[in-house]
């Protein structure tokens, strides 16, 4: 059996606000809580879930590595705006304006991406 994917694994400053902040945003659960490490995801059975785990050293880079994040076509402002009340912030990371994505970084400066629904590129 090949592997899976089982964790995507945030490294944080602040381990309770930053796992907050994807719980709330993602309206996902609190799954295991220990002293350096919160994992976090839909529900106990789902495949895949965020593992927040604290380090020491500062976020000096654009990420290698993002989520893309996706709603309704008719509620992405909305979410949009939603995301920038929990805490996230608008960042440029060279786009043009033309892009079918707006990218947001979460309290600790991890770029994401909120982008358009699949339906709404291909029709």
């Amino acid at each position: 059996m090949p592997v899976r994917l089982h964790h995507i694994v945030v490294d944080t400053h602040d381990l309770p606000d930053l796992a907050r902040f994807w719980t709330q945003a993602l309206d996902w659960t609190v799954l295991s809580e220990r002293e350096r490490e919160i994992v976090i995801g839909p529900d106990e059975n789902a495949p895949v879930g965020m593992c927040f785990m604290p380090v020491t050293d500062a976020k000096t880079v654009k990420n290698r590595i993002h989520l893309d994040l996706t709603t309704g076509a008719d509620d992405r402002d909305q979410e949009i705006a939603r995301l920038l009340a929990l805490g996230a912030r608008r960042v440029d990371i060279g786009q043009t304006g033309a892009e079918s994505w707006t990218v947001l970084a979460d309290p600790e400066g991890n770029e994401f991406c909120v982008i358009r629904p699949k339906r709404t590129l291909t029709d």
